[in-house]
């Protein structure tokens, strides 16, 4: 069923029986009253016709003007005075009347009760030192016949709402729905082909524009990512086909005619470079691939962040023992227990080699200032170097893969450190921030939580 149909039935429903409620109670109401005060001017005749039957006074003309000229006749209406001396089971035998009736007039001093739309009530009336019954009757024609016409009036107007109700509540459904209907058919023109459009944000409705809103923002990610990967395959494709190119280069060449051993020696050579270049490059965009899909899967042990620093620079020296690099100890917390937290050792050893080995390898081996810190919830790492910096246009591309600045051609590298460093402390939810100014060096600062 659709929403829109819910709604209307929905609403329709909870109207519906609102009103049957509401109407019941209206009838069951007056329906009771009117039986009541049908009883009552039924007693008050019988109490009537006891004054100017049973009382010798001289006021007893002026009660039966008032009773002519203010007390309307009943349909069949019919008043009974019994002597209780009288044989009183002859009397219920002629007025049909059960004995109970009259018991109860005896102890309560009135009763009252129908049958087949004649109502009795009676009252037990003292006159002289004698008791009387009075039993004044009549058809409650008026009551009977207004109840049938509320009952139809109220039945009518549940109907009428109810129709009323459901014009409303379709009017109202195709309102409310409406700008939803207008996103969904937005969204079903959006696909890979114009990415770059977007939802129209409601004005005056504020959820929907929150998920318009979330809409377009998951968007421009798709974009992002739609834009990164096509950049990716497309350098990829070019980096893997440069080596490629020069190893069937090289095969061609040796094979085209004989030549000297030493010759084939050359070409072989040749082409275990180029493989290895190759197998370098496979190796990062595996390590770059695993770090952007399977994040979920990897394991998370306790580490200390001052150690990993100091096996970092061990590394780093062992292949660069010209580097200069200084890790500044200054801030840490006088509790070591601080600087522990979980992670994966490997690859943020990693992800700190690439960016220290970076900040060394663009400075021509300048100092490099390392100072580590730890926050009540963050363990905060800068790394900050003299070297050639980025320049400001091109800062924004420093995470795409295989982007290199345009000031690098110098120094050898593949455009895939940076971004599989990035990777890495997004699976330990950190934060990688990048400061850069074109020959004025480069600062890196990167925050993980102690989660």
């Amino acid at each position: 069923m659709k929403t829109q149909n819910k709604l209307i039935f929905f609403l329709t429903t909870i109207f519906f029986f609102y009103l049957l409620i509401f109407s019941g109670f209206i009838y069951y109401a007056l329906n009771n009253y009117s039986y009541t005060d049908f009883y009552k001017r039924l007693e008050i005749r019988a109490a009537t016709a006891a004054k100017i039957e049973l009382e010798k006074h001289s006021d007893i003309d002026a009660v039966r003007e008032i009773r002519q000229d203010y007390l309307e006749l009943l349909p069949e209406e019919q008043i009974i005075i019994i002597d209780p001396s009288d044989d009183l089971n002859n009397e219920l035998k002629n007025l049909k009347l059960s004995k109970n009736f009259f018991s109860k007039i005896e102890s309560q001093n009135r009763a009252s009760f129908n049958r087949q739309n004649r109502y009795y009530s009676g009252i037990k009336y003292k006159s002289e030192g004698k008791n009387y019954y009075i039993i004044a009757s009549a058809v409650n024609y008026y009551s009977s016949h207004h109840s049938l016409y509320l009952r139809n009036l109220l039945i009518g107007g549940l109907l009428t709402s109810c129709l009323i109700i459901f014009v409303i509540a379709y009017l109202f459904s195709r309102k409310v729905l409406n700008p939803v209907e207008v996103m969904v058919k937005g969204m079903r023109n959006i696909s890979t082909q114009n990415l770059s459009e977007r939802l129209p944000s409601p004005k005056n409705n504020h959820e929907l524009a929150a998920i318009a809103n979330s809409f377009n923002e998951m968007l421009n990610r798709l974009e992002t990512s739609f834009e990164t990967q096509k950049n990716f395959i497309s350098n990829a494709s070019h980096e893997l086909n440069t080596p490629l190119t020069s190893i069937i280069g090289q095969a061609e060449i040796a094979l085209s005619k004989p030549r000297h051993p030493d010759a084939y020696i050359k070409s072989l050579y040749a082409i275990l470079e180029d493989a290895e270049k190759l197998s370098r490059k496979t190796e990062a965009l595996l390590s770059l691939a695993q770090t952007s899909y399977n994040n979920s899967h990897e394991l998370f042990e306790e580490i200390r962040i001052d150690e990993l620093l100091i096996d970092v620079k061990e590394n780093i020296l062992k292949l660069y023992a010209e580097a200069k690099i200084h890790i500044d100890f200054s801030l840490l917390p006088e509790n070591p227990e601080k600087l522990k937290f979980r992670g994966n050792e490997q690859l943020l050893h990693l992800a700190l080699f690439n960016i220290i080995m970076n900040a060394s390898k663009y400075s021509n081996h300048q100092k490099v200032q390392v100072a580590l810190a730890v926050s009540s919830k963050n363990i905060v790492i800068v790394i900050k170097d003299q070297g050639i910096g980025i320049p400001e246009r091109e800062i924004s591309n420093i995470y795409d893969p295989f982007f290199r600045a345009s000031n690098t051609g110098s120094f050898k590298g593949y455009g895939i450190g940076l971004p599989l460093s990035r990777n890495i402390i997004d699976i330990h939810h950190g934060i990688l921030n990048v400061s850069s100014k074109d020959e004025k060096g480069t600062t890196v600062e990167i925050k993980i939580p102690l989660i």
